[in-house]
């Protein structure tokens, strides 16, 4: 996510690897979104404790429900054109709960769904 959110052409990544459905589709909507804004997101993003709060595995396609703590603090919007830091809300979330829904696919396990819960961790 953090590569494709950071290339100007929206190119870079290989999501389609890590994720699929509605899961894909908002990092693609979020990613064009900021390509119009002339804008791009440079830095890291970390994913910290995540847990496993529901599993389903003897399913034809197995699927696992994780929540974890999304770091964003390191994660700047940037402006293209002068490679400035885009000014943010002062109460912007910037580590948040995520649950996230994946799946085992044939080529390996996918994020389906991703869900921001709107409280800090």
């Amino acid at each position: 996510m953090e590569k494709r959110y950071a290339d100007k052409a929206g190119k870079a990544g290989n999501i389609e690897k890590y994720a699929a459905a509605a899961a894909l589709a908002q990092v693609e909507t979020g990613a064009a979104d900021m390509r119009k804004k002339d804008a791009v997101v440079l830095g890291t993003v970390t994913v910290n404790n995540p847990t496993a709060t529901s599993a389903d595995i003897d399913r034809k396609v197995p699927h696992v429900i994780l929540s974890s703590c999304l770091d964003i603090s390191r994660w700047t919007v940037t402006d293209v054109n002068t490679q400035k830091p885009a000014a943010m809300p002062k109460n912007r979330l910037v580590r948040y709960v995520i649950k996230a829904t994946i799946e085992k696919w044939p080529a390996g396990w996918r994020v389906i769904r991703d869900e921001p819960q709107g409280k800090s961790c």
